[in-house]
């Protein structure tokens, strides 16, 4: 339905200039109704959807609202959903954008509320999904029969439906709109953490939020880097550095992720041309055998181009996303990703493609890729940043 629309087409601009955004009643009442025979499936009277600390995309999957410190969500079909909230102040504005959830404040002793609630209803075996601190789950399970349903709760989030898909081009477009900025505005003499700063700036004037900005400089002529930086350093850019990248912003918890490298003020390396050819190569062999019904040994054996050029990876190749780092996670015969997991491939589900080639020493590598979704019969980008190992700064 979208192909790479702009932050300025009247759907998505609707989208981004409402007060605060929010799925039609459709869209909840789908997901109510498929949560809702999760828990018919697993015997469960109520359901209890957590997050603490931003974290936890249920409570907000559920009601509209982005964790803050504590949310915990009582969920029983047929009713009315209740969440229970720190800190006080926050209640307000949770009570705005979760309009159709009785909010209330935690008082500091939430999960006592919770349990307190969950009683008066009768509840017995009740089912959990999301992340909660360990004293506080213990008081629940010894309270009721507690069923965990974090696995069904991550299966319902493979699939996007075709509003998650609108939402999840907005954040590929706004983290498209980082590499932009890291082309036009990157001057030798930034630093890494300058560079972050340049790319955060460029989606968050746009309602974007940061999920991440990952970035590697090194030298190609004595690289020590294969891998971009989770945090970043005061090093400096320089002329005959190669950059590369790792941005996401997301709108509300859908993001996008789009990979690139760079060279800086001078061409690429007998080294660092390789790594990217092997890196793009391998870029095309997997999303060609990317589709509906697609196993997970397809992709692997489509793979083994990183292998052949003579390299191996160090991120994993290919992941589920879009509301968690999902399966598939998938690596390489090099360098495997743990179990490969027993699924095939279903139209619209997320992925990110993210060939990460580097050298057999680990010194020097490259990144490249991007989300794509599944369509009916292969898979299409998500994103606008065009291709290429380009030479920027100068």
């Amino acid at each position: 339905m979208y192909s790479h629309p702009t932050l300025d087409e009247p759907g998505i601009r609707a989208i981004l200039d409402a007060e605060y955004p929010r799925f039609s009643d459709d869209e909840y009442a789908r997901r109510r109704a498929r949560i809702g025979e999760v828990m018919e499936k697993h015997a469960c009277d109520h359901l209890l959807v957590t997050g603490e600390n931003r974290n936890g995309g249920g409570v907000q999957w559920l009601t509209g609202w982005p964790v803050s410190t504590e949310g915990y969500v009582i969920f029983t079909p047929g009713e009315r959903d209740r969440m229970y909230m720190e800190w006080y102040n926050h209640v307000p504005l949770a009570t705005h954008i979760a309009n159709t959830t009785d909010v209330r404040w935690g008082e500091h002793r939430g999960v006592d509320l919770v349990i307190d609630d969950l009683r008066s209803r009768g509840a017995r075996r009740v089912g959990h999904i999301g992340p909660i601190a360990i004293q506080k789950h213990k008081k629940l399970a010894s309270a009721f029969e507690l069923v965990d349903l974090g696995h069904e709760f991550a299966q319902l989030r493979l699939i996007k439906s075709s509003e998650e898909l609108q939402w999840m081009y907005i954040g590929a477009a706004l983290s498209d709109l980082g590499q932009t900025a890291l082309r036009e505005e990157l001057r030798i003499g930034m630093t890494e953490r300058e560079l972050a700063n340049l790319v955060e700036r460029a989606w968050v004037g746009h309602g974007g939020y940061t999920s991440i900005h990952y970035m590697g400089v090194t030298s190609m002529a004595n690289p020590d880097l294969c891998v971009p930086r989770q945090h970043h350093s005061p090093r400096k850019v320089r002329a005959g550095d190669v950059i590369f990248t790792e941005l996401s912003a997301h709108f509300w918890d859908y993001p996008g992720q789009v990979l690139r490298s760079y060279t800086i003020a001078a061409d690429p390396t007998p080294l660092y041309r390789d790594l990217y050819h092997a890196a793009e190569a391998t870029f095309k062999a997997v999303t060609a055998v990317l589709k509906p019904g697609c196993t997970m040994q397809a992709i692997l054996d489509a793979a083994d181009v990183v292998e052949q050029s003579g390299f191996t990876i160090c991120d994993d190749l290919v992941h589920g996303y879009g509301g968690g780092y999902f399966q598939p996670i998938i690596g390489s015969k090099s360098r495997p990703a743990g179990p490969v997991p027993d699924m095939v491939l279903a139209e619209n589900m997320t992925l990110v493609v993210q060939p990460n080639v580097i050298s057999k020493d680990q010194k020097a590598g490259v990144q490249h890729g991007e989300l794509v979704r599944i369509t009916k019969d292969g898979c299409a980008s998500m994103h606008a940043s065009p291709h290429g190992f380009r030479r920027i700064g100068g």
